[in-house]
């Protein structure tokens, strides 16, 4: 599968790899998508503010950047998660942590599948369906 798993500057988190590479599929195929090469980048709020920086030019720090790389219907790639935001996250919003790593996981594939998260209504919206990835992640795990 052409999904790549990689961390800097932090410890790699414990994932079931396969299991998170089927699920990811899983999803993306409900959105009629294909995955072509997909990269996750585990790091630090240091690395994904310095990235947010460099290619955003945004000065904040984040839970997530997805880099969108995909063509017509196959989705493709690089998406940065910082699991000190998704730490802090997890502890602000009362969940694990890793349910919150898995919902940052899906997050991005969701924005590569074209869900959008600007607006109140998009925001709720992408929500819905990260609650409904998280419930196929269940059916697979």
């Amino acid at each position: 599968m052409p999904i790549s798993y990689y961390a800097e500057d932090v410890k790699m988190p414990s994932l079931k790899k396969r299991t998170v590479s089927k699920w990811i599929n899983t999803v993306a195929d409900t959105y009629d998508k294909e995955i072509g090469e997909i990269s996750y980048m585990f790091c630090s709020d240091d690395k994904i503010l310095e990235v947010n920086n460099q290619y955003l030019q945004h000065d904040y720090y984040t839970d997530i950047i997805t880099f969108d790389y995909s063509e017509d219907d196959v989705i493709a790639g690089d998406i940065f998660i910082s699991l000190d935001t998704v730490k802090s996250n997890s502890e602000k919003y009362g969940t694990d942590f890793e349910t919150e790593l898995f919902r940052i996981i899906i997050h991005g594939i969701l924005h590569l599948c074209g869900i959008n998260d600007k607006s109140p209504d998009e925001r709720k919206h992408m929500t819905e369906c990260e609650d409904a990835a998280l419930d196929l992640l269940n059916q697979i795990d």
